[in-house]
């Protein structure tokens, strides 16, 4: 069942395409359903996030975050009341705000109307994401998230909000401090084709495909081996074979 959600995240396809290879779509589907109503989605993507950080000699609960957002293009299956017009992007469809930690890994993901202010969206994560990681104490963000938002977290939740900006004298693509990682991450998850634009009537729909291919990434990345070769020292075959 796991293997074929994966499919239809990485393929993009419909769930009626099912190859013949997995079971039926409709009950793949409504193994899909009842983890995204559960909340299992995200707790085996929590999980698994807290396996990396441990790879990667982090505590498993962060102390600082990265917040963004990503306006996508909203398919024909995208109701009217679930999809806005982002005048900035000049897209209609879809905004999904995603707040990663240092590593770029996912801590909490929402999907809104691409009409969603960043400050707005960031007023509703912010209290839930403060609840679940208590040892957070810093947020980095872009201009988007300045205004009354960095003294609202300073007073109701005790978090610093740092905007990095961009300054005047700057031209062309330039990579700015901490802000680089949430944009890789996003970058990540468009490599899903599933998400290259949202096609979910429900947008718990989208967020529950966002944590399946955050999750495939990172299990990806537990699996790789401890060491790998140098480049030019490539492994004889019979070891790509064992």
């Amino acid at each position: 069942m796991l293997d074929a959600i994966r499919y239809v995240v990485d393929n993009g396809i419909k769930w009626r395409s099912m190859p013949v290879d997995f079971p039926a779509w409709d009950r793949v589907y409504a193994f899909f359903r009842r983890w995204r109503k559960n909340g299992l989605v995200k707790e085996l993507h929590d999980r698994l996030r807290g396996k990396v950080r441990e790879a990667e000699g982090r505590q498993v609960e962060p102390t600082a975050e990265i917040i963004d957002s990503q306006s996508v293009k909203g398919a024909a299956s995208v109701p009217a009341v679930s999809r806005g017009y982002d005048g900035g992007k000049k897209i209609n469809g879809r905004r999904r705000h995603v707040i990663t930690d240092c590593l770029g890994l996912l801590l909490m993901v929402l999907v809104t109307a691409a009409d969603v202010t960043d400050r707005r969206a960031a007023q509703a994560l912010l209290p839930h994401l403060h609840g679940q990681f208590r040892k957070i104490s810093l947020v980095w963000a872009d201009g988007g998230y300045t205004g009354l938002l960095v003294d609202w977290a300073k007073e109701k939740l005790q978090l610093t909000l740092q905007i990095v900006k961009r300054s005047d004298d700057m031209t062309g693509f330039v990579v700015l401090p901490r802000r680089w990682v949430v944009e890789r991450t996003l970058g990540w998850l468009l490599r899903s084709r599933r998400l290259a634009r949202d096609y979910e009537k429900l947008p718990a729909s989208s967020e529950a495909f966002i944590y399946f291919s955050a999750a495939m990434l990172m299990s990806r990345r537990l699996a790789r081996p401890a060491h790998q070769p140098a480049p030019g020292q490539e492994q004889p075959r019979w070891a790509a074979v064992a």
